[in-house]
């Protein structure tokens, strides 16, 4: 009798410091009660005492379950999964251990496997009876969630038409048709196995840890401790991540620490996919805090970038996180991707039609910078850029014509005149594709001459193919058309149906937003 009022204190103890969110404290006692639950059921006689050896498999089953769900709050899933396994393994239909695992799984993004246990828990009678309308939920979020990961279809439009209020939307994980390669740029590669049009998105991947803060509108100092002290957090979380996790200790393992990038192993794209994690062996190994360091220095994504959009309420916030697969992507001034942020989640989306076996490339700082501007930063990046836009700039540059143009540009000359200055040197000079010479020229322009196009350019689209072919699509090339289009339309606005220039705009639009905005929502976000 003592034996079982001390499983009860046990369980009551527990249980309060759960509902107090005191996950480590209950998870401690639990793991007190289960011990005393195994040692009471090693002596126990199931013969002689049913009721009683059932009564302990019972109580062992809760506290392992309960155990999981602290576990889950602590970010262990592993452990978490072990207990909701073994208590299966006692009770095939314990409820609650079977809600426990499901939940895991569909935050591990094994979807498929999330759905079938949730599929086995609305299969229980009586227990799933009380419980439908819980579960009916959980089940229509995991067929939601698997269908996209499989089919990479994702609709923000009605969060977006509905000024981004409300929930953040839920998004399963998904790797489109690429693979890991070496690359010629740097280290290894993204690549795609498939033609892509601008908008798709090739990848949508969670944050293996994320810290935010907001920084803006303090003073230089202020703002720079603020950050300082936000890296330390998110070098916590990360640190705390891999020691939880085999599987993330392993799969960060995998990137570049900065140090001889020729040498480093390419890994096999399958190994970052969830459902690797039933089949994937992954080894005991042990990170050094100091390697840790060098890789998060070099594959660390800043949210808010040129080269990425932070959409919902976290735009309002400075945000640094890493994302695996996206750390493979490297720099290019003439790139093909771009980043939209979500919640948690980052979603690689072509920002420019891109072909089969071509490398995807973010720009890691400002492209609409002159070459000088650009060598600086990259220099702080700790790398030469030697994409074929920096080439073409290093073959050119001691071209009087192209520096009169580019000066031409700087002071406001009419970009028509500039064009056509470009036309007839890029033949001149016997350089590769008109379209093309006259697109990689134009992308000498700063930021200042990119706002004067609209103004000053006779055909606004023509340009705008242009720069977007040399840089990929830019927000600010993007606004810097529809002002264009708002002027030349009727009261401010572009009237009538849809115009090539509405539609160039919003192809734009979509190699910015990507295809989850539909065409309606995605008017509306940029103001046509």
């Amino acid at each position: 009798m003592a034996e079982e009022e001390l499983l009860q204190e046990l369980r009551s103890k527990a249980t309060e410091l759960f509902l107090r969110e005191q996950w480590a404290e209950s998870s401690c006692l639990y793991s007190q009660l289960i011990d005393r639950c195994r040692a009471c059921l090693s002596t126990a006689d199931r013969a002689s005492d049913p009721d009683r050896f059932s009564k302990l498999q019972k109580s062992l089953c809760l506290a392992l379950a309960n155990r999981a769900d602290a576990s889950v709050k602590l970010r262990s899933l592993d452990e978490a999964l072990r207990d909701c396994d073994e208590a299966l393994a006692i009770e095939g239909s314990h409820f609650r251990a079977l809600v426990c695992k499901g939940k895991i799984l569909l935050s591990l993004g094994k979807y498929s496997a999330a759905l079938e246990c949730f599929k086995s828990e609305a299969s229980l009678d009586p227990q799933a009876n009380g419980n439908a309308e819980t579960l009916n939920v959980w089940l229509e979020k995991c067929k939601k969630l698997e269908y996209q990961s499989r089919t990479g279809n994702f609709d923000f439009s009605d969060w977006v038409s509905g000024g981004f209020r409300g929930e953040i939307p839920e998004l399963a994980e998904y790797i489109g048709p690429m693979q890991i390669k070496k690359s010629e740029i740097s280290g290894r590669g993204l690549f795609t196995t498939k033609n892509i049009d601008a908008g798709t998105v090739v990848l949508v991947t969670r944050a293996i840890a994320i810290e935010r803060g907001i920084v803006m509108g303090e003073d230089s100092g202020s703002g720079e401790n603020k950050q300082l002290v936000m890296w330390k957090n998110f070098i916590d979380r990360v640190a705390g991540c891999v020691s939880k996790c085999r599987r993330t200790r392993h799969l960060i393992s995998t990137l570049s620490s900065g140090e001889d990038e020729g040498g480093l192993e390419v890994p096999d794209l399958s190994i970052f996919r969830a459902e690797a994690g039933e089949s994937h062996a992954y080894p005991n190994e042990k990170l050094e805090m100091n390697r840790i360091l060098g890789i998060l220095d070099v594959n660390s994504l800043v949210e808010n970038a040129n080269s990425a959009k932070v959409m919902g309420r976290n735009k309002d916030y400075y945000g640094v996180g890493l994302w695996f697969l996206a750390s493979f992507i490297n720099h290019s001034c003439c790139p093909n991707a771009r980043r939209l942020h979500v919640g948690n989640h980052l979603m690689v989306i072509a920002s420019r039609d891109v072909k089969a076996g071509e490398e995807l490339t973010f720009a890691y700082f400002d492209v609409l910078q002159p070459p000088t501007k650009r060598r600086e930063m990259a220099a702080t990046w700790g790398f030469d850029c030697s994409c074929k836009r920096c080439e073409f700039e290093e073959k050119t540059r001691s071209k009087q014509e192209l520096m009169d143009t580019e000066t031409s540009l700087e002071v406001g000359m009419d970009a028509g005149g500039v064009v056509y200055r470009l036309e007839e040197g890029m033949r001149r000079w016997n350089v590769r594709g008109e379209r093309e010479g006259v697109s990689e020229g134009l992308a000498y322009a700063s930021e200042k001459s990119a706002r004067r196009w609209g103004r000053r350019i006779p055909a606004a689209e023509a340009v705008v193919d242009s720069v977007t072919e040399a840089t990929g699509s830019d927000e600010r090339v993007l606004k810097v058309l529809v002002e264009q289009l708002g002027r030349s339309g009727s009261g401010g606005g572009l009237g009538g149906g849809a115009t090539l220039e509405m539609e160039k705009a919003l192809k734009l639009g979509r190699g910015i937003y990507g295809k989850v905005v539909k065409k309606q929502a995605l008017r509306a976000l940029i103001e046509l």
